[in-house]
């Protein structure tokens, strides 16, 4: 694993209705969207940046999200495609720990958790309007037990193997591979940049902006407890990328998810 590789792991999609992607300003109606994890395969190991939805947590929670999910879109299931299993990770990042970028953190409870240090700390006490967006607390003994659902828990899910690593403001993950502060969507979340040593760099927004036009607009999703300290977040993300000269990818994005490499195509 000399020379850095990116996958994404295709999770499938879900539904939000317009003025969910686009606060305040639509247009509304469904919009179906994608969602996907990062797997970077670096000479330091192997890091995988969020774990996606969990189809059955959604069909009891959120089940007007829609969720399309097949056996490859799974955690373990796009792992297969490239020949590895969820014991070949070496370190799980979660940008934050809403339902779509935590779900299947319960394949790993060996590997090492990192997340901003005041992600948890939200996921145990959210405010009454994140509470849909930290429902799946499959991630953390810690959250469960202090929400009330422990039946979550996947079964040898203890507090010692779900226990993350809390990091803030910037944060080097690797050589040429650093999390970016962005919060606003969440108290904690990060994107991520990633540089490689034959191409240009990969700014990945994550939900600091859902899309393409999110970005282009400064019009953040309806999910987030900060507004203002999110615009402020979008506007960094397009400094980056401009400075470093550097592909943006989005989080939840169709028309430009279509154009990305999945599978076992990767950015390297």
């Amino acid at each position: 694993m000399s020379d850095t590789k990116v996958y994404l792991l295709d999770g499938g999609s879900l539904v939000l209705d317009g003025y969910h992607v686009y606060w305040n300003r639509g247009p509304g109606g469904e919009v179906r969207f994608p969602v996907y994890s990062i797997l970077i395969e670096h000479a330091e190991g192997r890091f995988l940046i969020d774990t996606g939805y969990d189809y059955d947590h959604v069909m009891k929670v959120l089940p007007f999200e829609k969720p399309i999910q097949s056996r490859d879109q799974t955690i373990p299931g796009a792992l297969a495609l490239l020949g590895l299993e969820p014991k070949d990770i070496d370190v799980v990042v979660n940008s934050h720990f809403h339902f779509d970028h935590c779900g299947g953190n319960k394949y790993f409870p060996h590997a090492k958790k990192i997340c901003h240090k005041s992600e948890v700390p939200q996921a145990c006490n959210p405010l009454p309007f994140e509470h849909l967006g930290y429902s799946d607390l499959s991630f953390s003994a810690e959250a469960a037990e202090a929400r009330g659902a422990t039946q979550q828990l996947l079964e040898g899910t203890t507090r010692a193997n779900s226990t993350f690593e809390g990091i803030e403001g910037d944060v080097d993950l690797a050589k040429g591979v650093k999390l970016i502060a962005t919060p606003g969507h969440s108290i904690g979340h990060y994107s991520l940049m990633v540089h490689f040593p034959k191409r240009k760099p990969i700014l990945f927004t994550i939900d600091a902006a859902y899309t393409q036009k999110s970005l282009e607009t400064l019009c953040q999703a309806s999910f987030h407890i900060d507004p203002v300290a999110g615009v402020d977040s979008m506007r960094r993300v397009r400094k980056l990328a401009e400075d470093n000269e550097a592909e943006l990818l989005y989080s939840h994005d169709m028309e430009n998810f279509k154009t990305y490499r999945t599978g076992t195509q990767f950015y390297g």
